[in-house]
C-alpha cells in the first residue's frame, strides 16, 4: 500500500505554516536584524515559485545560489524543490576556476546572490562557463553596480506574484538538491540529493538519536547555508516548528553572542574555530548564554578542552557529530548511552563526547581493514569507514572516474581511517590521506592536533607528515599561538603535553608557529597548502625521532 503524500520536503512546509504560523525567522542583515513568521514565509515561498515558474524554471532545471545565511536565502530551501526545480548551492569562498567549472558542470539556469557577494560572482563570470545562466538575481531590494546581465533584485523578481502557489505532486526520486565537495584534490564532485534522500535526512535528525531537536527550539546554524545545506538544519527546523535565527554575512563571535543573548537561540552549529572565537571572545566580555542548551560541532574533531569549556563554564551540551556532503550530510552523533553518565567518571564521559559517536538511525556500516576484510570493534585496530543508506549518494554528478574508486556497490568508501570501541562508539583516527606513517608504523595526526589543541596557550593547530629520508614522514606540528604567550614556554609545554600521552616517537619533530592555519572554503583546516610548503624535509632535516620510534618495515 503506497500512502497519499509522498516523501518530499513540501509537507514540512505546510506543516509549519499551519501548525507553527506565528514562529519567527531571524536574520541578521547589513540592514539590521528582520523577521517575519512561518505565516508570512510560506506565503513568500510561494510567490518565489511563481516566478520562477513565470521565468520559464521548469521540472528538473537547476536553480543556484551564492548567497551567506539569511531569510531570503532560506525560502530557496523549499521555494526551489517544491517546484520541481532543483537547489544548487554554490560556496562563495571557492577560486574563481572552481565557480566556473560547478555553474558550467551543473548547467544553472538562475543564480541568485547577496549585494555583497556580487563582485566575486561577477569576478568569476565568463561567457563560456556561465552559458546556461538565463537571470541573476540580487538578494535585496535593489541592484547594486555590477557587471552581471540580465540581473533583478530578489523583490521585484517576485513582487507580483500571489501568496498561494499549485505545488506539484512531486515523485521521491525528483532531484531537489545539489552540492559540490570544496575539490581540494582535483577538480569538485557534485553531489545530487533526491527528495526522498532530503525527507530521510530531515526525519533522522529530529529524534534524540539524532540532534533531538523540537518545535520549542531556536536554532541558528552557523555553518554556511552553501555548506551540505547547513547540515540540514533549515529543513530539520522547518519540520519540527522551531524559530530559525540566521546570522548573516561574516558574524563575529559578538554577533554570536549577542543573536544567542537577544533571540534565546538554545541550539546553534558550525566548526571548531567558530566555537574557540567565542570562547575567546566570552572570556574578555560579560554576554548571557543561558538560553543556550547545545552546540553541534563537526567539519573537524572537537577538542577535548572546547567540550570540558562549554559544560563546565555555561551548562552547554557539545554535540559532537560527523559527516560528509555525499551523506546530506550526517552520520554519527556523539551521545551518551544510558547510564554512562553514572557508570564513567567525567573524563571518560568527555572521551565518549570527544568521539564522532553512535551512527544515527537508519544507516548501516562497515570499517575494512588493508586486507579486505571487516576489523573487530575493540577500540584498537583500524581501517577505512564505509556508509550506506537511504540519505547517502551512490555516485557522483557526471563522475565515473571517481564513482569506480569512492564507492562499492551502494557503500560509500568514506575515505576515513577509523576505529570502533566495544560500545559501537566511531573515533575517527585521521583521513587517509592526512594519516602519518613513520617507520612503518601510523600516526594520527588527529589525536596530535586535538592534544595540542588542549594547551592553554593555543589557539589553533594542526600536524601534517614531512617527508623524512630514513622514516618515510615525521609529524611537525603548525600553531597559532594565544595572543601574549611566551613561544618558547609554549613550545615545551606542547611537547611535554604530547609526550605524557602518546609513545615518544609520536612527538612532532618540530614546533612552527604561524598566524593563521590555512583553512578550506568550508572553514576545515587545509593540511595540503602546508605540505606543500613544507615538501622538501627542510624543516626536520638532520633530526631523528626519540629512542623508542619503532623499527623500519
Amino acid at each position: 500500500m503506497v500512502g497519499a503524500t509522498n516523501q518530499t520536503l513540501r509537507p514540512f512546509l505546510w506543516r509549519a505554516g499551519k501548525l507553527f504560523p506565528d514562529r519567527e525567522i531571524v536574520s541578521r542583515t547589513a540592514e539590521g536584524i528582520k523577521r517575519y513568521t512561518y505565516a508570512e514565509y510560506e506565503g513568500r515561498v510561494a510567490q518565489l515559485a511563481g516566478a520562477l515558474e513565470d521565468a520559464g524554471i521548469g521540472d528538473g532545471d537547476r536553480v543556484a545560489t551564492f548567497c551567506w545565511n539569511h531569510g531570503r536565502h532560506f525560502e530557496t530551501y523549499f521555494g526551489v524543490p517544491s517546484m520541481g526545480a532543483q537547489l544548487h548551492t554554490i560556496n562563495p569562498l571557492l577560486p574563481d576556476h572552481h565557480i566556473q567549472y560547478i555553474v558550467e558542470n551543473a548547467e544553472d539556469r538562475i543564480i541568485f546572490v547577496d549585494p555583497s557577494l556580487a563582485p566575486k560572482l561577477a569576478s568569476a563570470y565568463d561567457e563560456t562557463s556561465f552559458a546556461s545562466v538565463d537571470q541573476f538575481v540580487v538578494m535585496a531590494s535593489e541592484v547594486p553596480d555590477v557587471d552581471l546581465e540580465p540581473v533583478t533584485d530578489y523583490e521585484s523578481f517576485i513582487a507580483e506574484y500571489p501568496d498561494e502557489y499549485d505545488w506539484p505532486d512531486l515523485p521521491e526520486d525528483q532531484p531537489a538538491g545539489m552540492c559540490y565537495t570544496s575539490g581540494t584534490t582535483g577538480k569538485p564532485k557534485g553531489v545530487e540529493y533526491s527528495q526522498q534522500m532530503l525527507w530521510a535526512h530531515t526525519m533522522a535528525t529530529l529524534p534524540q538519536a539524532g540532534l533531538d531537536i523540537g518545535a520549542d527550539d531556536v536554532i541558528m546554524p552557523v555553518v554556511p547555508m552553501f555548506h551540505v545545506n547547513a547540515w540540514g538544519l533549515p529543513f530539520s527546523a522547518t519540520a519540527a516548528g522551531a524559530k530559525h535565527v540566521y546570522p548573516g554575512p561574516s558574524p563575529t563571535p559578538a554577533d554570536l553572542a549577542k543573536l544567542i543573548e537577544d533571540e534565546g537561540v538554545t541550539m546553534t552549529a558550525g566548526v571548531p574555530t567558530v566555537w574557540l572565537g567565542l570562547l575567546e571572545y566570552l572570556d574578555e566580555n560579560d554576554a548571557d548564554m543561558s538560553s543556550l542548551e547545545r552546540i553541534v560541532i563537526g567539519g573537524a574533531a572537537a577538542p577535548k578542552s572546547v567540550i570540558r569549556r562549554f559544560d563546565e563554564e555555561y551548562d552547554v551540551e557539545v554535540v559532537h557529530a560527523w559527516g560528509m556532503t555525499e551523506m546530506s550530510p550526517v552520520g554519527t552523533v556523539a551521545h551518551l548511552k544510558p547510564g554512562m553518565e553514572d557508570e564513567l567518571s567525567t573524563d571518560e564521559q568527555y572521551d565518549k563526547r570527544g568521539m564522532q559517536g553512535l551512527l544515527v538511525t537508519g544507516l548501516e556500516m562497515r570499517v575494512v581493514g588493508d586486507d579486505g576484510d571487516e576489523v573487530p570493534w575493540n577500540g584498537e585496530d583500524f581501517g577505512e569507514l564505509w556508509v550506506r543508506g537511504p540519505w547517502v549518494t551512490t555516485e557522483y554528478f557526471q563522475r565515473p572516474d571517481a564513482n569506480e574508486t569512492d564507492f562499492e556497490g551502494n557503500w560509500l568508501k568514506t575515505g576515513d581511517v577509523v576505529t570502533v570501541d566495544e560500545d559501537g562508539y566511531v573515533k575517527i583516527v585521521d583521513r587517509a590521506k592526512d594519516v602519518i606513517k613513520s617507520g612503518g608504523e601510523w600516526i594520527s595526526s588527529v589525536e596530535l592536533e586535538n592534544t595540542i589543541m588542549a594547551h592553554d596557550g593555543v589557539a589553533e593547530a594542526t600536524v601534517v607528515g614531512v617527508p623524512h629520508e630514513r622514516w618515510q614522514e615525521r609529524p611537525v606540528a603548525f600553531i597559532v599561538p594565544k595572543k601574549g604567550v611566551d613561544q618558547d614556554e609554549l613550545k615545551s609545554g606542547v611537547v611535554d603535553l604530547v609526550r605524557s600521552e602518546f609513545p615518544k616517537w609520536w612527538t612532532p619533530d618540530e614546533v612552527v608557529f604561524i598566524e593563521e592555519v590555512p583553512k578550506t572554503a568550508t572553514g576545515k583546516f587545509d593540511k595540503k597548502v602546508l605540505r606543500e610548503e613544507y615538501d622538501d624535509a627542510s624543516l626536520i632535516e638532520g633530526k631523528t625521532p626519540d629512542e623508542d620510534a619503532p623499527a623500519e618495515n
